[in-house]
């Protein structure tokens, strides 16, 4: 017993220089994936993120809620289609994600608020908080959009006021048309506006791997130019693409780390965060 206790008080230690260090500094939090369904949102994770707000920090939540979209899609006729890790998105498909991810919104809010914390929940379309242009990459995605810009002034007076934000990821174009946009582009974008101490992108896997079936194979830091090289090189490649060009372009635009970390592991934030090895992989200028 006494061990068990001296062993706790040293994790305790071990994080405090870390504590210190990121108190008051802003970490914008991808959470998505099967962690994220109407039914049940991983508790594990929310805990978490009341550790990082009740330790100083300012964390703000994206979230996105892929398998529940897809789950409505299908009751409503639709076959999810994707390309290069990318929703096909029509004008029928954008209004079943707004749908999809507003229940998730308030299911987010709604636990963290039982946890005791304030939180408010908002979407990228509101208070002009992201504007989009269609994406454009050689083929045709739909109604999926690219962030031109961010308004960070309702999220700036949430901070300020000690709320936690929990944004879903759709955006409005200059055609004033919904668009659907990647749930890792939106936080990174968020991210970089507000130089963000970090970018967190919690995701179904350890972090990129050479071998992705071999955990350890795992790259522990990698910086923007290996990233790009690496998906030259085809090592990185699907859904992972814009996971890690997410986390490359938050760094160019003024992110201090990124961090590709999977939600399946037990607090896996707090690991990454505030101890000496960390557990994913980190994404560094």
């Amino acid at each position: 017993m006494m061990k068990e206790a001296i062993r706790k008080s040293g994790v305790l230690i071990e994080a405090l220089p870390y504590i210190k260090k990121f108190f008051g500094k802003i970490v914008v939090i991808k959470y998505g994936g099967a962690a994220v369904d109407e039914k049940g949102i991983d508790r594990g994770i929310l805990r978490d993120i009341m550790f990082m707000h009740y330790a100083g920090m300012h964390p703000i939540v994206v979230h996105g809620g892929g398998p529940f979209i897809s789950k409505m899609m299908k009751k409503a006729g639709l076959e999810p289609k994707f390309i290069n890790g990318r929703r096909y998105t029509d004008e029928q498909a954008v209004r079943i994600i707004d749908k999809a991810l507003s229940v998730i919104n308030r299911k987010i809010v709604s636990e963290l608020r039982g946890m005791g914390a304030r939180a408010f929940g908002l979407s990228g379309r509101e208070n002009n908080l992201i504007k989009v242009k269609k994406m454009t990459p050689g083929y045709d995605l739909g109604f999926v959009g690219e962030v031109t810009s961010v308004d960070t002034t309702v999220l700036k007076r949430l901070v300020k006021d000690n709320i936690v934000p929990v944004i879903y990821p759709l955006g409005l174009g200059r055609d004033g048309k919904l668009y659907n946009v990647n749930a890792d582009d939106m936080a990174s974008a968020i991210a970089a506006k507000l130089k963000a101490e970090k970018f967190v992108l919690l995701t179904n896997v350890m972090g990129i791997m050479k071998d992705k079936g071999n955990p350890k194979t795992l790259y522990k830091t990698l910086n923007s130019a290996d990233v790009q090289r690496l998906i030259n090189d085809k090592a990185i490649d699907s859904g992972m693409i814009p996971k890690a060009e997410a986390c490359s372009k938050a760094i160019r635009g003024g992110v201090k780390k990124a961090h590709i970390l999977n939600a399946g592991i037990e607090h896996a934030m707090l690991l990454e965060i505030f101890t000496d090895k960390g557990i994913g992989t980190e994404i560094v200028n």
